[in-house]
């Protein structure tokens, strides 16, 4: 399929913004582009998790480019591979899904990426899933795929580096997941992959099995990783991301927490803002513009962008009314429970304000937990449950208790 030869412009976008790094070259990528010829580009996304978040976006904003020269997407859920687990940036080995897990996480996705990427049109995005072609594989074909690779080039990999230093086990079987994912690449005969720098070892060995199957050259593009709330990478595992499907309040309360050494970084990976426009905001913040300003731009832009305009601004005002001055929402989410009385670590797990117990204690010892008003500072506390009762944790968590029976 001929396409239009992108202007310099767009191909410099293309190539340079939010993209760390890109193989075989520059200049590969620039004749495979200039070519006047559909490329076929996938992402490959393990449904570890039922949410996309704002990390996966980055990559999916970078394919909506793609797309929008007259590119083929191809996105691939890896119903298969995640059944293994990607031991990627994993100091122990990761807790394996069952089928029925891979089903429920990955029975949304498409819904989500809808807000990225075209499933409609003259040019639409395609859905794969890798079990069509991974789960047909017998044992003398994955011998045969094994062959293309040593032991030394598996254990080049930094994180199994990490495990022999510590003395902690590889399993077998996490040699087999960048086979496979290098095997999708074979099965889809793409010519580009597409993918965070987590996944750079991984999709390098795809360039390799298909040079040696298919003595073909894959592009390789790779790109920045967004930091979550914690401090690491976005990562469904680490429990520290802003999900695309997370409500307006929620996502604008999560945007607004986010440091302010981060804006610039947030501002240039999840909108749509350009280079001029985010050096005058970087200009803005270093001659002394209050950042939680700039942080309200951002943290408006990004809610706008998936629940619109007006969902935006009721969120920045929620934001403005609960946090800023204190107020309690407007709208509580219920949660019920059958107890009169429990301990106030175990009452924030079982109304969802803390993911674990650990968390809970954190939240309680920093001063962060009210019922109904009242500041909650013992973990071993137990309080007396009343229907109706609000319970708050941190600046924007809030849960009305709701005693069954009452």
């Amino acid at each position: 399929m001929k396409i239009e030869t992108p202007t310099e412009k767009q191909l410099n976008h293309l190539l340079d913004y939010n993209i760390a790094s890109l193989y075989p070259s520059r200049e590969f990528a620039v004749e495979a582009l200039k070519g006047g010829k559909q490329i076929s580009i996938y992402l490959g996304v393990d449904p570890s998790s039922s949410n996309i978040h704002l990390g996966n976006a980055v990559v999916l904003r970078k394919l909506r480019e793609f797309q929008n020269l007259g590119h083929k997407i191809i996105f691939l859920i890896g119903d298969f591979t995640g059944l293994i687990g990607d031991p990627t940036d994993k100091t122990a080995v990761r807790k394996q899904l069952t089928p029925e897990e891979v089903k429920k996480n990955a029975k949304t996705y498409k819904e989500q990426i809808s807000l990225l990427l075209d499933f409609d049109g003259d040019n639409p995005a395609e859905i794969k899933f890798n079990s069509k072609w991974l789960s047909k594989l017998n044992f003398e074909d994955l011998i045969g795929l094994a062959a293309n690779f040593t032991v030394q080039q598996m254990l080049e990999r930094d994180m199994f580096q990490e495990r022999i230093k510590n003395e902690k086990p590889i399993y077998l079987h996490e040699f087999f997941y960048p086979l496979m994912q290098a095997y999708d690449c074979v099965e889809m005969n793409v010519d580009a992959e597409i993918g965070g720098t987590d996944q750079t070892f991984n999709m390098l060995v795809g360039r390799t099995l298909m040079k040696s199957v298919l003595d073909k050259e894959k592009l390789v593009f790779t790109c920045p990783l967004l930091v979550g709330s914690d401090g690491h990478k976005m990562s469904k595992s680490l429990n520290n991301t802003i999900d695309v499907f997370d409500t307006p309040s929620d996502m604008y309360g999560k945007l607004m927490a986010v440091k302010d050494e981060l804006i610039i970084e947030y501002l240039r990976m999840c909108t749509d803002y350009g280079a001029e426009e985010i050096e005058n905001f970087r200009e803005q913040i270093e001659e002394g513009e209050n950042p939680m300003e700039i942080k309200k731009v951002l943290a408006f832009t990004v809610t706008k962008f998936y629940h619109g305009e007006n969902k935006a601004q009721t969120a920045e005002k929620e934001f403005e009314r609960v946090v800023q001055k204190g107020d309690t929402p407007t709208e509580i989410a219920e949660v019920r429970i059958d107890e009169t009385e429990m301990n106030i670590v175990d009452l924030l797990v079982r109304i969802g304000l803390a993911n674990s117990k650990a968390e809970a204690k954190r939240l309680v010892n920093q001063d962060a937990v009210e019922i109904d008003g009242s500041r909650e500072r013992e973990t071993a506390a137990l309080v007396k449950i009343t229907n109706g009762m609000i319970v708050k944790a941190g600046k924007r968590k809030f849960a009305r208790v709701i005693v069954d029976g009452k």
